[in-house]
């Protein structure tokens, strides 16, 4: 995907910005290797991979190519694809071959160890044969097929002279499987098929959840992307009218709008009246005027009448696009918790190969024969599969999410429990956050006449406010009252005729510090101002934030009234009118202080911050933009999952940092017993296992945490 045309460093040759997808990256070493390898290629400015996502964004000369890049990538060990290529699908086929190895492997796994419980409960001779014969007709199928992924990455790693954490996972496997067979052809009673699936299973088991997370990133960019309009009806000099899509719209192109549609660029009316729900950029729920000269953008929704707009940006140069692409980018921050994470399990290559071959060799000079050398060395090799310390977080995490789900938030990235307990500030939006971001009319100064006036009017408009009049009202079950000669103007209210009298709901305006509209009868006008309430429990939630440490302010894209009103009755500091980039701004310069801010925001203009921000919580009612960005959902009225996210995460991080210190004394004790030769590759295999199942046990307790 090829951005707009900058200047290298001394200003002469023009560049372009390209993105790739690169789905064999699996650890730091991968990272270094990308970045490095195409920093020397002539022609390339820069390089900077984000992991989390599997993606390289190259700043290039023009003169170089995508296809070029590609090729580069390609000598550096990695296959690629240009983000242009239809990502979405790409990462859709590597999550659906990742679940359908991880289904096979499962299926295999609980069938060999079924057939391994009569073994290990005393089966000789002729039966337990029997039963190994059976594990390999369903090892080696299992095998073949579910292990492609790492043999796969293994290989292609090999051929260019590099390793990676799927070199030493695929000799284990194969050297497993491959023993297995010759002990069941032998009939020396010895076979490990159990040890070599079951590693494949958790194995998998990461891989997907890894891919099903990088998705769901995708997803939110999507999302947001697909607000704009797909086409628009564009008028020519001629005055014939054609239909031209988003991607082929131009500056200087003349669209025509028409109700309830979405603009599908940038633009500035030239002739018409509106009101629209710009509720993307600003966030703000009411819908605003918009009028001859005044500026529009792609997303906007055309809530009035027909306009004609004059396209200034299109496509990728859209205001909705480059929020699409701040999202991208703020991601980039997350991929620093996954390098520290992957800096220790980048040395696990090399040290389990030098283990293994150290415990082959040694066993070899003590005259223990090729035979037994190997089975020790395939020990070491099983034993060291880190399981434990692989599922040190995820179960850890799993159990955490489910906890937190039934009090109704909902976590989409098992990591943000880890960012969840490292916040020290937290950033509210205003409208549909602090808020329940419904506007509510205040009716109780009407008389029933007005009442009933107003109900009727109301009833025949489309406008958002006049839909929360009419259910205000309905509820408190009043009757409309007959009228003629009903007429809505788009922007300009709705007008009728009642007894002979000329009645209507006004134009909405501001009065102070809130949205109203006027009910005029006759000469009489009587404004109905709307209210967006602070939800019930705000207070409360932002006091057991500060009792946890935890500084709270508000920033805002609204307006400066609402916001300060809304800040003063919290006791909150606050910044308003703040457009996606200044939002956006405000949390980097906060993280640059050393803070881990923690944004909560419902608006399609939170987007950006969302993904920045150290962690993120949307509420249910939130865009899908906004839902798709942050990292937890919570649903209903009650603000209380915030505070609740936090005290679950903390605690979560004790949990791991307990499974991470088990894990580290089961290496310590069981790769030297390994290594001497005392543990089988069966018995390694069951260790193994029950390491696993002592940290997902330990896991188990945060079911209670949310309570």
């Amino acid at each position: 995907m090829n951005a707009p045309l900058a200047l290298d460093t001394q200003g002469s040759m023009p560049l372009r910005d390209s993105r790739f997808t690169v789905p064999g990256m699996r650890c730091a070493g991968c990272i270094s290797k990308i970045e490095r390898g195409l920093a020397k290629l002539e022609g390339v400015d820069a390089a900077r991979v984000n992991f989390s996502a599997k993606r390289v964004a190259v700043r290039h000369h023009a003169r170089l190519g995508e296809d070029d890049l590609v090729e580069a990538i390609a000598a550096i060990g990695f296959e690629a694809q240009s983000v242009a290529d239809n990502p979405m699908a790409r990462d859709d086929r590597e999550s659906a071959a990742l679940m359908r190895a991880l289904a096979v492997a499962g299926f295999g796994m609980m069938n060999i160890m079924l057939l391994s419980v009569s073994v290990w409960s005393g089966a000789e001779g002729v039966t337990r044969d029997l039963f190994h014969w059976l594990s390999a007709m369903i090892a080696l199928p299992v095998v073949a097929y579910a292990g492609r992924p790492f043999f796969a990455s293994a290989a292609m790693a090999l051929r260019h002279r590099r390793t990676n954490m799927d070199v030493p996972i695929s000799i284990g496997v194969l050297l497993a499987t491959g023993l297995s067979l010759y002990e069941t052809i032998a009939g020396t009673g010895h076979a490990y098929f159990d040890s070599a699936v079951m590693l494949l299973f958790f194995l998998l088991a990461g891989r997907a959840l890894d891919a099903t997370m990088r998705n769901r990133t995708r997803a939110g960019i999507g999302a947001l992307l697909s607000r704009m309009g797909r086409s628009a009806m564009v008028l020519d000099e001629s005055g014939a009218h054609r239909t031209v899509a988003a991607e082929d719209l131009e500056r200087g192109m003349l669209m025509i709008v028409a109700a309830g549609e979405a603009l599908a660029a940038d633009g500035v009316i030239e002739e018409g009246e509106t009101t629209l729900d710009n509720a993307m950029l600003t966030g703000e729920s009411a819908p605003q005027a918009a009028r001859v000269g005044d500026t529009v953008y792609a997303g906007a929704i055309n809530l009035g009448n027909a306009v004609r707009v004059r396209v200034t940006e299109a496509a990728s140069d859209t205001a909705l696009a480059g929020i699409a692409r701040l999202m991208d980018e703020a991601g980039q921050s997350r991929s620093h918790y996954v390098r520290i994470a992957d800096r220790a399990s980048r040395l696990y290559a090399p040290a389990v190969h030098s283990l293994a071959l150290l415990a082959f060799a040694g066993w070899m000079i003590a005259g223990a024969g090729w035979y037994q050398s190997l089975v020790i060395a395939i020990a070491v090799l099983i034993i060291t599969c880190p399981c434990a310390m692989g599922l040190a977080v995820p179960a850890a995490q799993v159990v955490a999410s489910g906890a937190l789900a039934k009090n109704g938030l909902l976590v989409k990235d098992g990591s943000a429990l880890e960012r969840l307990a490292e916040i020290d500030t937290a950033l509210f939006d205003k409208t549909g956050t602090l808020t329940v971001g419904e506007p509510v009319p205040a009716l109780g100064h009407l008389t029933d006449r007005q009442a009933a006036i107003a109900l009727a009017l109301a009833r025949t408009s489309r406008h958002p406010l006049s839909k929360s009049i009419t259910r205000a009202l309905e509820g408190r079950g009043v009757q409309p009252v007959d009228l003629s000669s009903v007429q809505e103007t788009g922007g300009n209210g709705v007008s009728a005729v009642f007894g002979g009298i000329a009645v209507a709901l006004t134009r909405p305006d501001t009065d102070g510090f809130r949205i109203a509209t006027g009910l005029r009868i006759g000469d009489e006008v009587t404004n109905i101002a709307f209210d967006d309430p602070v939800r019930h429990d705000a207070q409360a939630t932002l006091d057991e934030l500060a009792a946890a440490g935890i500084e709270s302010a508000v920033v805002s894209g609204d307006r400066a009234g609402p916001v300060s009103a809304v800040a003063g009755d919290l006791g909150l500091e606050w910044k308003a009118e703040l457009h996606p980039d200044a939002k956006l701004a405000h949390i980097e310069k906060l993280k640059s202080a050393g803070h881990h801010p923690l944004m909560v925001g419902d608006g399609i203009n939170d987007g950006p911050a969302l993904a920045a921000a150290h962690a993120s919580i949307a509420p249910g009612s939130a865009s899908d933009v906004s839902q798709q960005a942050a990292d937890a959902v919570f649903l209903g009225r009650s603000l209380r999952p915030v505070v609740l996210a936090v005290r679950v995460a903390r605690r979560t991080m004790r949990i791991v940092r307990q499974n991470f210190t088990f894990a580290i004394v089961y290496n310590v004790f069981a790769v030297p017993l390994a290594l001497a030769g005392l543990v089988t590759p069966l018995i390694a295999a069951v260790a193994m296992s029950l390491s696993s199942l002592v940290v997902v046990g330990n896991s188990l307790r945060l079911a209670r945490a949310a309570q």
